[in-house]
């Protein structure tokens, strides 16, 4: 496994980060397993957020750290709030000052801790006011609820809404991205293009991280579009699978491992978050800090995937 400095606190970070979305069906003897299973491979750090399983996940996973003393200071913790889905089929963003100190008071008495070290806005709130944000931000590191925070699925516009008026800096945003879900790279590729791929869908997010120094933190590593299901063994992308099997023979992982170190390949401070409740796709996973990708080999996988260079 490799690691990297992460935020104001330096901490030391897995590249390859476990997610937690799926545990609210899993019981807390499962979920131990496969979260020290994870830390056996290296892995140290839990992403996780209040809205997974309307907040069962957090109370799991806080039931897990109760059973095993100790284990809670192992990792690095980190939970999204701002997402609301109390009424059943209606789902809105809230980041107003007066939700967003209640919501995060309510992570940590789930999760059965003192602190996280990192907090994440979920999803933007259009109807937010920045400073308002900005200052609950400030005031949750001030009391040292949290150590570090950052943003999910934002655009530079909106993240630079809030960080203007932030004392405390923005150290992180997470973003989807995997081998066959890249728009970000297709917007960069296709410059000033005509096409379908010339379009920012993300607003240049990925420079805006390089920029400042943040962290990337990528989800659905194994996806095609949102949420359309796994291009692994997926006859929907053949010659990509072949690229990737080929890449994982000479290198002795599995094409899951190959798929994590093309995301990993990117020259920024790197997280894949894999959502996987199966530890030996865990394992598998764990493997991707042992791939080495050149630049002829990443731009292989990327066009294997149906993407044509201008």
């Amino acid at each position: 496994m490799e690691y990297i400095e992460f935020g104001t606190q330096k901490a030391q970070v897995s590249k390859v980060m476990l997610g937690l979305m799926r545990i609210d069906s899993m019981s807390v003897e499962e979920v131990s397993e496969l979260v020290q299973g994870a830390l056996e491979e290296g892995i140290n750090a839990l992403d996780i957020a209040d809205v997974y399983g309307l907040g069962k996940c957090e109370s799991i996973l806080g039931e897990v750290f109760k059973a095993n003393p100790g284990l809670r200071d192992k990792f690095f913790l980190q939970t999204k709030f701002g997402i609301r889905k109390e009424e059943p089929g209606f789902t809105w963003y809230d980041f107003s000052k007066d939700y967003l100190v209640k919501a995060a008071d309510a992570c940590l008495e789930r999760l059965g801790v003192d602190h996280v070290d990192c907090l994440l806005l979920h999803r933007p709130d259009v109807l937010m006011i920045g400073e308002d944000v900005a200052e609950v931000m400030d005031g949750l590191m001030a009391s040292g609820k949290i150590l570090d925070w950052g943003v999910s699925n934002q655009n530079p516009a909106t993240m630079n809404r809030i960080a203007r008026y932030a004392k405390t800096p923005m150290v992180t945003t997470q973003m989807q991205l995997s081998c066959a879900f890249a728009p970000a790279f297709d917007a960069f590729f296709n410059v000033n293009m005509e096409n379908d791929e010339a379009i920012m869908r993300e607003g240049g997010v990925f420079e805006y991280c390089l920029e400042h120094d943040m962290v990337i933190q990528t989800w659905s590593a194994f996806q095609y579009g949102y949420f359309g299901g796994s291009f692994l063994g997926s006859d929907k992308y053949p010659e990509l699978n072949a690229v990737l099997e080929r890449m994982a023979a000479e290198q002795g992982v599995t094409p899951a491992a190959v798929a994590l170190a093309w995301i990993l390949r990117f020259p920024a401070k790197m997280q894949a978050v894999i959502g996987t409740t199966k530890l030996h796709r865990v394992k598998d996973s764990a493997k991707a800090c042992d791939v080495t990708l050149t630049e002829r080999d990443w731009y292989e996988i990327y066009q294997a995937a149906g993407k044509v260079m201008p």
